[in-house]
């Protein structure tokens, strides 16, 4: 028999369909470890990342407790909501962490560049990691990578599309298709 105290509480997961796209929603000790895209390229990275950091596994659970998160990401689909209001467990290195952080001091409805959160996290040569970092996030929406775009105002890659990035920014009143018409 094993003992009790040896097994490792699962990440709780269940998938949310939203306007935008499918979500995976996932629980580690009742605090959300993930909002990301369902099929987005990086998903097996992603998933064993997290699963490697926490030492466990998914478990799909559709009774777990994800109707606050639910509630408010449907509030902010339907542009309700601007921020949100839950605990969140950011899983990552140290670096990935410190960029997620600043990715949720940028407010809604606005946009960053790569080059301006670098600046602000004072490693303005940092560009490709910052991206790198940016493109690991596991907590879309909620950590607003969406609101990151190219130095000459372009839309650069998103884990759940770019279809999907524009969307996001016009819910928001950030993106205007006449922007890149300037350029």
């Amino acid at each position: 028999m094993a003992n009790k105290s040896l097994v490792q509480e699962p990440i709780q997961i269940t998938y949310f369909k939203t306007p935008f796209g499918e979500l995976i929603l996932g629980s580690y000790k009742g605090v959300l470890c993930m909002c990301d895209w369902r099929y987005r390229k990086m998903r097996k990275q992603i998933d064993t990342r997290i699963q490697n950091y926490l030492k466990t596994s998914y478990c799909v659970n559709t009774t777990a407790d994800f109707d606050t998160v639910k509630e408010q990401l449907t509030q902010y689909f339907s542009g309700e909501r601007t921020s949100f209001s839950f605990d969140l467990l950011l899983v990552g290195t140290s670096f990935q962490k410190q960029v997620w952080q600043a990715l949720i001091e940028i407010p809604y409805g606005t946009t960053q560049s790569y080059l301006d959160l670098s600046k602000k996290l004072n490693n303005p040569l940092a560009i490709r990691a910052v991206a790198a970092a940016n493109g690991a996030n596991a907590i879309s929406i909620i950590v607003p990578c969406h609101r990151i775009i190219g130095s000459d105002g372009s839309l650069v890659g998103y884990a759940g599309g770019i279809e999907t990035k524009k969307k996001l920014l016009r819910l928001e009143g950030s993106w205007d298709e006449k922007q890149l018409r300037l350029f």
